[in-house]
């Protein structure tokens, strides 16, 4: 069985279109080589046909039916035979290089995609991105389906050349000098052809670009009314990709039809001369069969060189469009010697702004800005080149392997997004959850409700984007899928902000329970959150400026407020309530009534501190 699905082993190379094919050649170095020699089989079984039925006419007519005749007409269905079983397997060789070669192609591309997401979004439009997986990666595809075919042409044309001159120097000229005439005439066409193609895929990547906008923001255009105004514009747009088609069709329609003319007219010289030659004798009549099979055949390499540039042609431009997209330099490298994490759970330190946390605690980060917290979260999983790194049991994380930090260090954004598939499977990131974990995930999310809207639960299909879901029901889904990853630190930015207060509530609750014993910092400013962790991290102009517990911050407020407290803790715990509060007056529109009011928890006797310099959170 032909292996399909082989990861490529090393790196593409994006110095050039050229390197990049030959790549991808080497990658399915074992499929190009069985179906070149496949192709070269096929192609000689119809190169030797004329020869061996020129034979069988000289003996026919001299002999008569004889075993001469007979050989040659068994040796004739023999080569037929051959070529019909090595034309099976050799279309089964081109659709497996040409499968391999997309799915390279498009494996390669998702990568560098996956790899440098932000560069990629800021120098390419989404229309790019899918035209480049769905057009370009089959046109590359496209030259490993047809290199068998190809080189086996080439032999053959090179074998039927010593045969042709050995018969007769001037007849045989005459066939090699003409098939390079015609198919130099054939590549004239074929430069305006390439342009015009590049115009055509240009104007189709544009227009991808602006429908995918246009469908995702749907919404928003109608309720501001700029529906009609970009379907107008996706109109224009269709129009340019039409006129750009109808200039590529033009130009194709021009070769295709000097590609069936010019081999049909060299073919009638060269069966006008050899009748010539067999007139005055200079050659036999066999030999004159075999020459009409010869040029016959001999329009299948033409044929077939036309068909190779063409092929070239799309699939340089599809390269530079690859290379594009992996060519990007990725904002987020690893070192060439990275240094080892260390094996245990160890503290996690941001230098930036003096957070420290130790391992298993269970905190939350507050500021006035969540854009500062926020932040915090990036560094803390390197999501983003920082010119401060966070350090993890001392080790800087730039410095260490950037796969080992993903694993280990899971940072869930405040803006997740959904991807299409079966909700099982897009749940089930890392590939190691049982049925049990992933509804126990769902159920700390509290977004059983999805199980139940979604037809056929766990085993239903996720739309694109989630579309199908609220914005609270997505929200909850990627917390679960968060949850899931079972990462030694887990930091969730936001997690609870689309949802209601009572969902809130338990999700708080749950999300402790859940992640018990293992390190998980979340970026909130809702005091339903607050008062189920550990502890509390206040932020403020990107640094640390106090810890402690919710409860005792609120009570802090309260005696500042009553004068029993004063100085820089007042100060502290009123900035505190006030951010808080504000979250209260900043719940989601769907709260179902105001947030309820939160009593200290008695049994907590963990005290306050207000240090002048940030502490360890532990």
């Amino acid at each position: 069985m032909i292996d399909l699905h082989r990861s490529a082993s090393a790196p593409p190379p994006t110095a050039g279109v050229w390197r990049l094919l030959a790549w991808r050649a080497a990658q399915q170095r074992r499929l190009v080589v069985l179906g070149v020699l496949v192709g070269v089989v096929n192609v000689g079984t119809q190169a030797a046909a004329p020869w061996v039925l020129g034979q069988a006419v000289d003996d026919g007519l001299e002999l008569g039916v004889s075993g001469p005749l007979l050989t040659w007409c068994a040796i004739l269905l023999g080569l037929w035979a051959v070529r019909a079983v090595s034309g099976v397997v050799a279309h089964r060789l081109d659709v497996a290089n040409w499968v391999r070669a997309a799915l390279g192609t498009i494996e390669v591309t998702g990568d560098a995609v996956a790899r440098n997401g932000e560069a990629v979004r800021r120098e390419m439009s989404t229309g790019e991105i899918v035209a480049t997986v769905a057009s370009d990666a089959p046109r590359i595809a496209e030259v490993f389906a047809f290199v068998g075919r190809f080189l086996g042409s080439i032999i053959a044309y090179l074998a039927v050349a010593a045969i042709l001159l050995s018969a007769s120097t001037t007849l045989g000229t005459a066939v090699l000098l003409g098939i390079p005439l015609v198919a130099g005439v054939l590549a004239l066409v074929v430069r305006p052809l390439q342009a015009r193609q590049a115009e055509h895929r240009e104007q189709n990547g544009r227009l991808t670009t602006l429908g995918s906008d246009t469908v995702s923001g749907l919404r928003i255009l109608r309720g501001i009314g700029g529906e009609a105004a970009f379907v107008r514009r996706y109109r224009d747009q269709s129009r340019r990709v039409q006129a750009a088609g109808v200039q590529v069709a033009r130009t194709q329609s021009l070769l295709d039809a000097l590609q069936a003319l010019l081999p049909g007219l060299f073919l009638v010289g060269v069966i006008w001369y050899g009748a010539r030659l067999a007139i005055t004798g200079e050659i036999e009549p066999g030999q004159l069969v075999a020459f009409y099979g010869y040029a016959a055949f001999l329009t299948e390499p033409l044929a077939a060189a036309t068909q190779g540039v063409q092929i070239l042609t799309r699939a340089r431009i599809a390269a530079k469009r690859v290379l594009r997209v992996i060519g990007l330099p990725g904002e987020m490298t690893t070192a060439a010697a990275p240094r080892p994490l260390p094996s245990q759970p160890a503290d996690l330190h941001d230098p930036a702004s003096g957070l420290r946390v130790s391992p298993g605690a269970d905190i939350a980060l507050v500021s006035a800005d969540p854009d500062e917290t926020a932040a915090i979260a990036t560094r803390l999983g390197r999501l983003r080149p920082e010119s401060t790194s966070a350090r993890y049991g001392g080790v800087p994380l730039a410095e260490a392997a950037l796969d080992e930090v993903r694993s280990r260090i899971v940072v869930s954004e405040a803006t997740p997004t959904l991807f299409s598939g079966i909700l099982a499977a897009e749940l089930d990131v890392r590939d190691h959850a049982t049925q049990a974990q992933v509804l126990g995930a769902m159920h700390t999310a509290d977004a059983d409700d999805v199980l139940d809207s979604l037809p056929g639960g766990l085993a239903g299909y996720l739309p694109e984007k989630g579309r199908s879901l609220s914005g609270g029901q997505r929200q909850r889904v990627a917390l679960a899928r968060a949850l899931l990853t079972e990462a030694e630190v887990l930091v969730l930015v936001e997690p609870t902000s689309a949802v209601d207060a009572h969902t809130e509530a338990r999700i708080a609750r749950r999300l402790r329970t859940a992640r018990a014993g293992r390190t998980t910092v979340i970026v909130s400013a809702s005091p339903l959150v607050l008062d189920q962790v550990e502890q509390v991290v206040l932020v403020q102009e990107g640094r640390v400026v106090a810890s402690g517990r919710h409860h005792q911050f609120m009570q802090d407020a309260e005696r500042a407020a009553r004068g029993e407290l004063a100085g820089e803790a007042a100060h502290t715990a009123i900035a505190y309530r006030r951010i808080v509060s504000r979250s209260v007056d900043d719940s989601p529109a769907e709260t179902p009534g105001t947030r309820p009011a939160h009593a200290s928890d008695a049994t907590d006797t963990a005290d306050t501190a207000f240090p002048h310099e940030p502490q360890e959170v532990r």
